[in-house]
């Protein structure tokens, strides 16, 4: 009996860690600094998760500074608000790869863009690949 208590206890506790995050979890937290917010553009980006897996994305301002990151499991999607008015670099965890897209989204005031991740992004040219380090510089 009390073997199987143990067990029981152990395997509880495993699988309580090793739930997947919510669509919305900030997991690097640790790892960036505070996210920037801009209350009066009234601009938002919404980003849709159409591939097979789970995603991580860090967007960043014109001059590549972390605005802020989200974990967005697949087909699923999140909205960015209260944007600052900018040039939007996207960047992702796809998998165990990190990626950029090469078009930059512009930012004006009051705008709503969507963005969509819907391939394999290793076989897209919109997309080039970047370290580890790239995608969790401050």
């Amino acid at each position: 009996m009390k073997y199987s208590l143990t067990i029981l206890l152990l395997l509880s506790v495993s699988f309580a860690f090793s739930q997947r995050g919510k669509t919305g979890d900030t997991t690097f937290k640790h790892r960036f600094p505070n996210d920037v917010f801009n209350t009066v553009s009234d601009a938002s980006l919404t980003l849709i998760n159409e591939v097979d897996h789970d995603i991580i994305v860090v967007i960043r301002d014109q001059e590549k500074k972390y605005l802020r990151h989200v974990y967005i499991r697949n087909l699923e999607k999140f909205t960015f608000d209260k944007l600052p008015i900018t040039r939007l670099y996207v960047q992702f965890k796809s998998k165990e790869f990190y990626f950029e897209d090469l078009e930059r989204t512009p930012i004006n005031y009051g705008d709503k863009h969507i963005f969509n991740f819907f391939f394999d992004p290793r076989q897209e040219s919109n997309y080039y690949e970047i370290t580890e380090e790239e995608f969790f510089k401050p």
